[in-house]
């Protein structure tokens, strides 16, 4: 497996292809909801593939001028419970402290909690719903 970050055609398109998978058909997201303006020709996306699949991918950008904000971040469903997940969201806060970025605040998912947790995110919100779905926001500090 191998990660690429980038904003190639061909990178965004399997970005997109495994967001549609698992947002729209698994997690019932509306298509609408799930590709937003965010998702311009410019944008950078991290993406992990075993030799042309996209088995997990996310994005971020700039909250303000010390935190980043990771968001559409999915593994593929019979890749999950390996370490992907985990090893793709380090890399993102390792890229974005060499950006001098000291913050990373999330929208989690609560059936995810575990998961950031114990990539020490906190919670930091009440419950809301986002795209349908039950969620909180959650914050870590990225750099000492």
């Amino acid at each position: 497996m191998h990660t690429h970050f980038g904003n190639e055609i061909w990178h965004q398109a399997a970005a997109f292809a495994l967001r549609y998978e698992v947002f729209v058909l698994e997690q019932g997201i509306a298509l609408q909801d799930e590709f937003d303006e965010l998702d311009t020709n410019d944008r950078n996306y991290f993406v992990v593939y075993e030799n042309s699949l996209a088995v997990a991918t996310i994005r971020y950008q700039k909250k303000d001028e010390q935190t980043i904000q990771p968001d559409r971040f999915c593994v593929r469903k019979e890749y999950r419970g390996q370490g992907i997940g985990k090893q793709l969201l380090l890399l993102l806060e390792e890229t974005a402290v060499k950006e001098g970025y000291l913050f990373s605040t999330l929208s989690a998912e609560k059936t995810a909690l575990t998961f950031y947790e114990a990539l020490n995110y906190s919670v930091n919100s009440e419950e809301y719903l986002e795209d349908g779905l039950l969620c909180v926001e959650m914050i870590k500090k990225i750099s000492s």
